[in-house]
């Protein structure tokens, strides 16, 4: 079998990488760039949208609103940039805005921002994905009809892109990335160029339209509340910024100052892609409607449902670089593909979020390994499968998603800067030198306005999008924290449970005596060697134990044992419905009640083979009894294997791995740091066994039952 997932998996996201080698796998800003802020700097492609559409339920009247929330967006975004460099620079281990709420605000409040951050890197990928797959729905009519599928195929080839490690995948990402950030700029240059140079007539597709307003004449605090919830429909814009203070482990070093230069980078194209955006939408008269169908007519008719309303970008793009332009096809094409791409954001901030959690104990401790390709690769693909079920079942929608969107990324702003604000107040109490002392209050100043701020922006998000979807998200994190801290009361609990005491125990008192089984079902070599090496351990009492399901079987088995001369007594235990595992639990349930100072050894052959079909050919009574057997206190089960003639070829199988290294052998250490162990004879009992069952020497093997 593990030839069998060896070989794709090694095709898809390449070979094993050493522990010792994870320092190459840095990234340098320009790679940083494309891999921690695509999803910031893409989601100008659908932010401006968003504005438009809410703005048009007051019909074409309130679109001259759009510049200011633009500018209020923007004030926004530069705030976050700001507080965050802060961040970045006081916490550069990786923790970003979990840490600071965990140390300075407690661990609740830790605990809120993570489910928070979670549940939005979630809605990162399932919105990214299903914006892009809309924007390339306009230009293949089959990628429309079928977007559910074509989104959930476009999140399995990130996860594989993602499990060959982070700079594999930032190289991969950062071409289209930066060809999308040069389009952009290029169609505000041209179209700025077009309009006040040339003062050419630019008109989008939709100039032509006019919309029907749903609420006409709005004033006073419905008028308010519409601005407010364009507002913070806008500030999808700033979706993302928080992955760059969770990814500064990634950097190359000095790294925190990498990570603040990089944020600085990403909020300075982003304001000016929005701004340029926007501003081009106002000129090119782009109509946007949430209900295109109905609330959009042409020649005083409505436009119908065959009607495929097309995202603002792609709208000023057409406009300004006309339809059908090599231009407008390069950016339409890097449009969509960024827009996939910026899940990548969260492909990096969720496992690794995840990781630092699983060493708190909050999440399983599998999502703190690294995979063979150095990447978390449980917690990438954790996040796949979440996104994936969120895309099925909002049917790729991203107006729909999009509604979800927003609020996680507030909760996390607003603790984050609540807890810098106390880091600060904290150190300042202790620090004497004026000059850090400055530097501090101003950093303080910076954080509180930041806290107020976004803040103000939560309060206005959950006003205005709570009935739109945004309570699933709060559900979500609901759930997530609720989770998290019943995964952190078992892991204290069995800690407290496992503990060494101080003085002696049960656990560290020798047994009166053992009494050992061997499991027999016929005389052949793997039922001599277990024999052979039960003799070894010397125990109080040995004997074999077979299971009388057929009498001719059992029969024969007793003459044989008494023709060998076998020194070890047989005893045979009836089993009339024909049962393996229950008979034998009884009876070691039964010496436990005879003498529970005394310990049971349960010795079971096993073959080893080396073909995965070969598995398939032998019972799983081992597996079951085994199963059984761990919730029997005072029981060991030592596995005894036998190698056939196929496992030679499962020795050189590993043998070659082990040349490039073995799967699994980054979590292990490196091949020449682990003793060898013996061949055949040697038992193994519990988890060695399961550890040892990746060497060339030995695989999984089946008892003969």
């Amino acid at each position: 079998m593990s030839k069998l997932t060896d070989v794709p998996k090694r095709i898809l996201i390449g070979r094993a990488l050493r522990s010792d080698r994870l320092g190459e796998t840095l990234l340098p800003k320009r790679i940083a760039l494309p891999v921690f802020a695509s999803d910031p700097l893409s989601s100008v492609a659908y932010a401006p949208g968003e504005v438009l559409l809410v703005l048009s339920i007051a019909g074409l009247s309130a679109y001259h609103f759009s510049p200011w929330i633009a500018v209020a967006v923007v004030v926004l975004m530069f705030t976050v940039v700001a507080s965050y460099r802060q961040n970045v620079h006081a916490y550069p281990s990786g923790g970003g805005d979990y840490e600071v709420a965990n140390t300075n605000l407690g661990p609740k409040a830790g605990l809120t921002v993570a489910s928070a951050l979670l549940v939005d890197y979630v809605l990162t990928v399932a919105v990214s994905i299903s914006s892009g797959i809309e924007n390339l729905g306009s230009a293949i009519p089959f990628v429309v009809e079928h977007k559910v599928l074509c989104a959930v195929a476009v999140i399995v080839l990130l996860t594989l892109m993602n499990l060959r490690g982070v700079k594999e995948s930032g190289k991969l990402f950062a071409i289209p990335t930066y060809v999308f950030v040069t389009g952009v700029f290029l169609m505000i240059v041209w179209g700025a160029f077009r309009g006040l140079v040339l003062g050419d007539d630019m008109k989008a597709p939709t100039a032509d339209l006019v919309i029907k307003p749903e609420h006409q004449g709005l004033a006073g605090f419905a008028l308010v509340f519409l601005l407010l919830r364009a507002f913070s429909s806008g500030c999808a814009a700033l979706t993302g910024v928080e992955a760059i203070s969770n990814g500064v482990p990634a950097f190359r070093k000095p790294k925190s100052k990498n990570a603040g230069t990089t944020l600085a980078m990403m909020g300075a194209l982003a304001v000016t892609m929005f701004c340029g955006i926007i501003g081009l939408a106002m000129v090119t008269d782009v109509r946007m409607a949430e209900n295109p169908a109905h609330d959009l007519f042409r020649d005083g008719q409505p436009v119908g449902g065959d009607y495929v309303q097309n995202p603002v970008i792609s709208q000023v793009a057409e406009a300004v670089f006309g339809d059908g332009s090599f231009l407008f096809i390069v950016l339409a094409a890097a449009t969509a593909l960024v827009l996939f791409l910026a899940a990548n954001t969260a492909y990096n901030g969720f496992p690794l979020l995840g990781s630092i959690l699983a060493q708190d104990r909050y999440l399983p401790r599998q999502l703190h390994t690294r995979g063979d390709r150095l990447a978390f690769s449980n917690g990438i693909v954790l996040l796949a499968g979440a996104a994936a079920l969120l895309v099925v079942i909002y049917g790729a929608d991203s107006t729909r998603l999009i509604q979800l969107y927003i609020v996680g990324v507030f909760v996390s702003f607003t603790l984050s800067q609540i807890g810098m604000v106390r880091h600060w107040n904290r150190h300042l109490r202790g620090e004497k030198d004026q000059a850090k002392r400055r530097r501090m209050i101003r950093s303080r100043a910076i954080n509180t306005f930041g806290a107020f701020f976004t803040g103000l922006v939560l309060v206005v998000v959950l006003v205005t999008k709570f009935t739109h979807g945004a309570w699933v998200a709060l559900l979500g994190m609901v759930i997530f924290y609720a989770t998290m801290t019943a995964i952190r009361r078992h892991y204290d609990r069995v800690a407290e449970e496992i503990a060494a005491p101080e003085g002696p125990s049960d656990d560290s008192v020798r047994p009166s005596r053992v009494h050992s089984i061997v499991l027999v079902s016929k005389v052949h070599r793997p039922t001599l060697r277990a024999v052979a090496y039960a003799k070894l351990m010397r125990s109080d009492t040995l004997e074999a134990v077979s299971i009388n399901v057929d009498p001719e079987e059992t029969k024969a088995l007793k003459d044989e044992w008494e023709r060998r001369g076998i020194s070890v007594p047989l005893k045979i235990l009836d089993s009339p419905y024909r049962e393996i595992t229950r008979p034998i639990i009884e009876y070691v349930k039964s010496l436990r009640r005879e003498s529970p100072r005394d310990a049971v050894s349960v010795i079971i052959p096993e073959y080893v083979v080396g073909h995965w079909y070969e598995h398939l050919l032998h019972n799983q009574s081992a597996l079951r009894l085994k199963g059984r057997l761990l919730f029997t206190p005072g029981v060991m089960v030592t596995s005894v294997p036998y190698q056939l003639e196929s496992s030679e070829a499962a020795k050189l199988r590993a043998r070659r791995r082990q040349e490039w290294n073995a799967p699994g052998a980054v979590r292990r250490g490196p091949v020449e740091q682990r003793k060898p162990k013996a061949a055949n004879g040697a038992g193994t009992s519990g988890k060695d066994s399961a550890k040892d069952s990746v060497k060339g020497d030995s695989a999984k093997g089946k008892t003969d039952k």
